[in-house]
């Protein structure tokens, strides 16, 4: 097992044009908190049916999330180098069939939500109750209207083992007015709260925390500026 400082060397095994650097540099802070502290998830416990799901809906910058589910022993650190090359298992976006522990196949901005949504009210359905759902999306990503869908849905519906992290980078093309991110998702009913995306002693506590309904913690970062 590795430690989070040793996160950006193994980063740095990943090359080429399409690695999107500062996208996922955003989120590593997050990934790491989620599978260091959060998750009940292992490379031992895959198909557990009782284990947390983690969607990275923001997947067009997934090198943050090879790097974390390396040095978590889920997937081998020697895959890192042949990132997005032919015959690879690591794709510039993440492919469930290929990579062990994601949960799916993502990129393609705005379905993210939609599919945690869904996910968390089947493991209900099915009387799963301790799994949980984490769905990390990006803040301009959320201009996508099936997100307003899922976030109305979800919390009407009141699904308490769902939870969204919106890494908030200002990359969204209109702004969010008044409230921010945080009242487009309260008026529908979520809880919400803030935090420093690169404060791991304020992202544990907010990301497990107990919920009667959805939840949605905002993890604000600076885009570009790079990991220590």
């Amino acid at each position: 097992m590795r430690t989070y400082a040793e996160l950006p060397g193994l980063m740095t095994l990943m090359t080429g044009d399409e690695k999107h650097g500062p996208s996922a540099t955003s989120t590593l802070d997050v990934l790491w908190v989620l599978y260091d502290q959060v998750l009940r998830v292992s490379p031992g416990r895959l198909d557990d049916p009782g284990r947390d799901r983690f969607l990275l809906s923001k997947g067009h910058g997934p090198a943050a999330y090879y790097a974390v589910l390396a040095a978590k022993g889920f997937i081998p650190e020697s895959w890192l180098a042949g990132f997005g090359s032919a015959g690879s298992r690591l794709g510039y976006h993440p492919d469930r069939n290929l990579v062990p522990g994601v949960e799916i196949a993502s990129g393609s901005l705005g379905h993210g939500l939609p599919l945690g949504v869904g996910l968390a009210h089947g493991l209900l359905a099915r009387g799963l109750v301790p799994p949980r759902v984490f769905v990390l999306v990006g803040d301009a990503e959320l201009d996508e209207g099936s997100n307003n869908e899922a976030i109305v849905y979800a919390g009407a519906v009141g699904l308490p083992n769902l939870v969204v992290i919106a890494v908030d980078n200002q990359s969204s093309s209109y702004g969010w007015g008044p409230g921010g991110i945080e009242a487009h998702f309260a008026v529908s009913g979520w809880s919400v709260t803030r935090v420093s995306g690169r404060d791991h002693a304020a992202l544990a506590p907010a990301l497990d925390a107990p919920g009667q309904g959805p939840r949605l913690v905002v993890a604000a970062v600076e885009k570009g500026v790079s990991v220590p």
